[in-house]
């Protein structure tokens, strides 16, 4: 992680409006940014009330300083690159070098001051999305505040009143800013540090964008079908894997930025759903689930004590939404024999590859041309092969013996003896199959009907 020193100099327009004269004497904070893709390791707190930080998959938590009782951060909204996954890249906008941008993180009852410096082309805002704050301090442009002008750098000052999982994003030309990648968590942890208390904290936001194969740039105007499904605008076998010590309790925050609702499901466990934007679950009113839905605008947090080891897989259950760069009016050739139709393209078309008459899986395996900065739509490989997926999914990987802050991708789990599927080489007879009537002229069914008769009789037919 870098320290940006300087960031804000002569160029940068104070706007008289924005900043008091307090903060003006104290100067501002500099604003720390980064651009590795690489999952930073928690940062604990090194005064104040004690808590378990969080860890952002692929990301990480903004630094801050004491200003006398104000603990104080530096937001800058600017173009970003971020590595969708290894082979692509796309043209973003973010915060301090990434989208999303870092996880804020703070304790209930701080006083909170939040500077936001302008380098995009065009003004925003930040909204605390689920937060308790002043109505001037809410952040929706033109309505709560002026707009946050190109250059200019506003502050936002508000005392956290509640803990929870919380959100940030632009209230200003949302459609484009949202569709570009400004969003960000915002976390706040018990003043009590007993109350909620876990072992590991994971946080991902979920979030979708339509970049065209062989191109840089999301399709700010599409509405739905959208080609890459991100975790932290990451696309497996980008995203980072949750790596948890055997015995730990888990958290994991979800948030959901995208058009439409995700529902994420975990193999392995039952977990039970402790927090949503609106605040903490009570103990005896948690349920159970598998499977949490997450709906548009929202966020859920799930917890489980890591019993069972191995790799989990954690993924959207939406199918589409684990593939990448699909194209959405590809044709279905199950069952098509296509051997002389390539026969004859490829006399046109050396390359070209018939594929889909069984099926997509074949796509896991092989290595087709395609544009550059393009993902293929199925790709990743473990320990037995490929894994045929993308988009929103990872692993959580369950191990015994590892540290506290240990957060190292272990590898691949290591199966105890005769506890892998395997394949059955014995005989296997012929599945008895039921013997069809399609010969016979009797109905299966013998039906009366009954229409009305004369009188109010009935004749029978």
């Amino acid at each position: 992680m870098l320290s940006r020193r300087g960031f804000i100099g002569s160029s940068t327009l104070l706007a008289a409006t924005a900043i008091s004269g307090r903060v003006q004497a104290a100067g501002i904070p500099e604003a720390a940014t980064t651009a590795s893709p690489t999952m930073q390791p928690p940062l604990f707190p090194s005064s104040g009330p004690d808590y378990q930080p969080v860890v952002t998959l692929n990301g990480w938590t903004l630094p801050w300083r004491m200003n006398g009782d104000w603990k104080e951060f530096h937001l800058v909204a600017e173009p970003v690159v971020r590595e969708i996954a290894p082979g692509m890249k796309a043209n973003l906008w973010g915060y301090n070098g990434q989208s999303p941008g870092p996880t804020i993180e703070a304790v209930e009852g701080d006083k909170v001051r939040i500077f936001v410096t302008n380098r995009l082309p065009e003004h925003t805002t930040v909204h605390w999305h689920g937060m308790l704050v002043p109505n001037g301090m809410d952040g929706v442009g033109g309505l709560t505040q002026p707009h946050i002008k190109p250059g200019q750098t506003f502050v936002y000052e508000f005392a956290i009143k509640k803990s929870g999982t919380f959100m940030y994003h632009p209230h200003a030309d949302e459609m484009v800013q949202m569709a570009m990648g400004m969003m960000g968590f915002f976390v706040v942890h018990p003043r009590d540090p007993k109350l909620h208390r876990v072992d590991r904290d994971f946080v991902f936001l979920l979030n979708a964008y339509d970049i065209d194969p062989g191109s840089y740039m999301p399709k700010i105007m599409t509405m739905l079908d959208f080609n890459l499904w991100t975790m932290n605008s990451r696309a497996f076998p980008g995203i980072d894997h949750l790596v948890v010590r055997k015995g730990d309790r888990v958290r994991v925050r979800v948030g959901n930025l995208t058009m439409t609702n995700h529902p994420i499901h975990m193999h392995g466990y039952h977990f039970s759903v402790t927090c949503t934007d609106g605040g903490w679950v009570p103990e005896a009113a948690r349920w159970p689930e598998v499977t949490i839905d997450i709906p548009v605008g929202a966020m859920r947090a799930f917890e489980f004590v890591a019993e069972e080891t191995g790799d989990w897989a954690l993924h959207c259950h939406k199918s589409h939404h684990t593939m990448n760069a699909m194209g959405h009016n590809v044709k279905t050739f199950v069952g098509v024999q296509k051997k002389d139709l390539a026969k004859a393209i490829r006399k046109l078309v050396p390359d070209y590859m018939p594929m889909g008459s069984a099926g997509m899986a074949e796509m896991g395996e092989m290595e087709m041309p395609m544009p550059d900065n393009t993902l293929p739509m199925m790709t990743g490989f473990a320990q037995f092969g490929p894994l045929e997926m993308g988009g929103m999914f990872t692993v959580v990987k369950v191990r015994e013996g590892l540290a506290a802050g240990d957060y190292k991708d272990p590898g691949w789990y290591k199966h105890p003896e005769g506890t892998v599927a395997y394949e059955y080489a014995g005989p296997v007879s012929d599945a008895p199959r039921q013997k069809s009537d399609a010969g016979t002229t009797k109905p299966a069914i013998e039906m009366n009907v009954v229409k009305p008769g004369k009188g109010g009789h009935s004749g029978r037919h």
